[in-house]
């Protein structure tokens, strides 16, 4: 992840210019899918901004594709699985197995099966594939919505931990 974290940071390197460029930065990655808040705050880590201010940041950041997708992704992936180009049809293919490898876990567990599915950050896990999977197994809209943001403030916690190296502090 940190990796792919740099790369992102080089890619929009040009607004560390801006009053604000830094913290763009941040909240651009953490609007994205796979990165979200865990790349939100590494970058800002790597960036050195203000923890606290960071973590807002990332939280922003994170949340405000979720009412999105949970309301429109059925009928995106509707549209592109009945496309007519391959790539796009290709795309709805990858989304459809992942939401597949990871359905199990949520529909187990319903709205705590989210929460911590969301809450946990692993790889492929987050608020984009929660929605994802949530939208495709047709839950409760208001109760994901809910579900994702208390999973949201789940990783930030933990993953403001290992990023800022408040973990490495606390345990000594």
């Amino acid at each position: 992840m940190e990796k792919i974290v740099g790369i992102f940071i080089s890619m929009f390197g040009g607004l560390k210019s801006l009053p604000f460029g830094k913290e763009l930065i941040v909240f651009i990655i953490s609007l994205m899918p796979i990165l979200e808040l865990r790349g939100g705050l590494l970058a800002a880590s790597f960036l050195n901004l203000d923890p606290i201010k960071s973590y807002i940041i990332c939280i922003i950041g994170n949340i405000i594709p979720v009412p999105f997708i949970l309301w429109f992704i059925n009928s995106i992936l509707k549209s592109m699985r009945n496309s007519k180009y391959k790539k796009i049809k290709g795309i709805a293919k990858w989304l459809d197995k992942k939401v597949d490898k990871h359905k199990g876990q949520i529909e187990k567990f319903g709205f705590w099966g989210l929460v911590l599915f969301v809450g946990i950050p692993l790889p492929g896990t987050g608020a984009w594939t929660g929605c994802l999977i949530a939208s495709v197994l047709e839950m409760d809209r208001k109760k994901s919505f809910i579900a994702t943001m208390i999973g949201i403030l789940m990783a930030s916690i933990i993953m403001m931990l290992i990023s800022f190296g408040l973990l490495k502090f606390i345990i000594g």
